[in-house]
């Protein structure tokens, strides 16, 4: 990837949040009085508008300087360094985990009886099986439809049906083993289940040679050549990992080259985004703008991948005039960014800048995952205050209430956010890194040890796409922003409560009245289904819901023509009663392919007739074009 152009803005700092921390309560106060923020020019010469910095303030979330160290700093440095150990993972909340399952167990004689019975039980089972096990002889057990890894026809042969079958019972009779126990919550439950699925995973037959039929069989054909290729992909990873480099295939994928290519302009910038608007490809456009927001977990291009499956470029030739926020990839010296920060510098400045490049329209916003809470919480801002500038809302599997977050919510606990603060008051952020790992860990099959077993063990490396690239090409997340987040979304749930605060303010999700399409996928582990459902219990507005096949990203990258694609959908309009995810499932009509037409159908419906397409920034507002897309933020490592 080429180095990121620079950008003649002496940046002295990152900007202060106005929203209270939601982090540690026993963080000290600042020993210094919070300033006020203050936009300066960027160079007292350089006349281009809308280009902004702000002066450094002091801030609370600051370490300490060396010789310094509080005996709490000593705590956080302490565990800063043993979470580079853990990869982010508390020990502590393990430990208290397990202690707490294994003393109910102990406590419940009658579990334990039934534990025995079911071991017993299984044990015959597997006899009766080695007893009648042949060629076409049924399974005495399945595996689960997600898992593949048992799939060839090899693992059907002895010795290896009975090594699959028995590491499946075994599977099986862990689950009863961490569910069901008086006196452990539901949620202590889920985490010590998923505890003993990782080593159990890790010990499957499926990652070794002498027990995987595939591996034995390769071995053997091609006289250990696949090992030695393994070896040689081993080698050439860690050497990438060493250097700092992307995974091997990922330079096919350049940004502004091969991904992110759909023609425009950067037509704001400041500290925190740059706002870009894509040229038109059609002679008349709809009067409404298109304002998508997403994620900075991940960059923004993962809307605007190769041509054929940009959703950015489907809009702009359906006729839609398309803006995208495009992140920071923020450094130490933005530790400070909080949420407020990006609803303000982020969101607001951006439908700012659009409702001038394009006045008297108003704007059809679209967030994905995270990008899509920030714009709730926003939106719920501007409902409160009277600003009416938005045509619709879109949401792109994003969640707004988090009491049902799935397996990530495994990793949101008290120990476990504390521990991730500590780490990230040492180094100012999240690294890419440490959260690509807890995602991997969610799905340790496919993300972790069948690549292993491909790669390593088989030889066989798996051809880089443009999705796989974007989800190498990572970046960072400042540490006051995703303690607050962590805390005020997930912990707290503030935003599903209406204790959310913006300008020092709540907001209430009811308070918004334009029309919403929210858009949830089949497999996403990250935001799943039924929690980006509870949106349809809006009582104020006309919702409408689209559950599509894929996973968190797949699912929404979805373009027409893709292969083995459905779709439900249907609409809750105002005063209609709720009805119940599974219900709704069994109820709405499915359809085959793309859901891309049936959002832009429903765009159209809320949208004016057309008018000449515009050319992308508006000088005489003041937003001259800086530069071309993709711009240099994007390009930020």
């Amino acid at each position: 990837m080429p180095d990121t152009p620079k950008i003649d803005v002496p940046e002295k700092g990152a900007a202060p949040s106005s929203a209270k921390p939601t982090g540690r309560k026993r963080t000290p106060k600042p020993r210094t009085k919070r300033t006020a923020s203050k936009t300066v020019a960027a160079n007292a010469n350089d006349k281009t508008p809308h280009m902004h910095v702000t002066e450094p303030v002091p801030a609370p979330f600051d370490p300490p300087a060396p010789g310094h160290y509080t005996y709490q700093a000593i705590d956080q440095a302490f565990k800063a360094n043993m979470a580079r150990l853990t990869n982010g993972i508390s020990p502590a909340g393990l430990v208290e985990i397990q202690v707490q399952w294994l003393g109910h167990l102990l406590m419940s004689p009658g579990k334990q009886m039934e534990l025995v019975e079911k071991a017993q039980r299984k044990l015959v089972r597997l006899m009766c099986h080695a007893m009648h096990a042949g060629p076409g002889a049924d399974p005495c057990i399945e595996p689960l439809p997600i898992d593949k890894r048992f799939a060839s026809p090899g693992w059907q042969q002895w010795p290896f049906n009975m090594m699959y079958q028995s590491f499946l019972l075994t599977q099986q009779w862990w689950h009863n083993a961490t569910t069901d126990i008086d006196g452990v919550s539901d949620a202590d439950e889920k985490v010590i289940s998923f505890i003993v699925r990782q080593m159990l995973d890790h010990m499957a037959p499926s990652n070794f040679i002498a027990t995987n039929p595939d591996i034995l069989k390769a071995t053997v054909e091609q006289g250990g050549a696949n090992l030695l290729t393994g070896i040689e992909h081993l080698i050439e990873d860690v050497q990438h990992t060493l250097a700092g480099k992307k995974p091997v295939g990922t330079e096919n994928f350049q940004v502004g080259r091969d991904v992110a290519i759909t023609p425009g302009k950067v037509v704001y910038r400041n500290h925190l985004i740059e706002l870009i608007q894509y040229s038109p490809t059609t002679d008349d456009v709809y009067p409404e703008p298109i304002l998508i927001v997403p994620a900075w977990i991940m960059k923004y291009y993962i809307l605007d991948l190769s041509p054929h499956n940009s959703l950015v470029k489907y809009l702009v030739d359906q006729g839609h005039t398309v803006f995208m926020v495009s992140w920071r990839n923020p450094t130490s010296e933005d530790r400070n960014l909080g949420m407020e920060d990006y609803r303000k510098m982020g969101i607001m400045d951006a439908i700012d800048a659009v409702s001038a490049i394009i006045p008297d329209q108003k704007i059809h916003s679209a967030g994905y995952c995270l990008g899509g809470t920030l714009l709730s919480i926003a939106a719920s801002a501007m409902a409160r205050d009277g600003d009416d500038r938005l045509a619709s809302m879109t949401h792109l599997a994003t969640q707004v209430d988090f009491t049902e977050a799935g397996e990530l919510m495994l990793f949101i606990s008290e120990s476990e956010v504390s521990y991730l603060e500590s780490m990230m008051w040492d180094q100012g952020f999240l690294d890419g890194y440490q959260m690509a790992g807890a995602f991997q860990i969610l799905r340790s099959n496919d993300l972790i040890w069948s690549r292993l077993a491909n790669e390593y063990l088989l030889g066989e490396r798996q051809e880089m796409n443009d999705l796989m690239a974007w989800n190498a090409d990572l970046t960072r997340m400042p540490y006051r922003m995703h303690s607050e987040y962590l805390r005020g979304l997930f912990l707290e749930n503030n935003l599903s409560a209406g204790r959310y605060m913006a300008n020092d303010l709540p907001v209430n999700l009811a308070d918004i009245r334009v029309p919403i399409f929210s858009v949830g996928t089949v497999r996403d582990h990250v935001a799943p289904w039924r929690s980006v459902y509870k949106l349809t219990m809006h009582p104020a507005t006309e919702v409408t819901f689209v559950l599509t096949s894929g996973g968190h990203n797949a699912g929404i990258v979805s373009e027409p023509g893709h292969p083995h694609r459905s779709y439900q959908m249907s609409t809750k309009k105002v005063g209609d009663h709720y009805l119940d995810p599974d219900r709704w499932q069994q109820s709405a009509p499915m359809q085959d392919g793309s859901w891309w037409p049936a959002w832009q159908t429903w765009l159209v419906g809320y949208s004016g007739d057309k008018v000449p397409a515009r050319t992308p920034a508006n000088t005489k507002a003041g937003y001259p074009a800086l530069c071309d897309a993709p711009g240099t933020y994007v390009l930020q490592n």
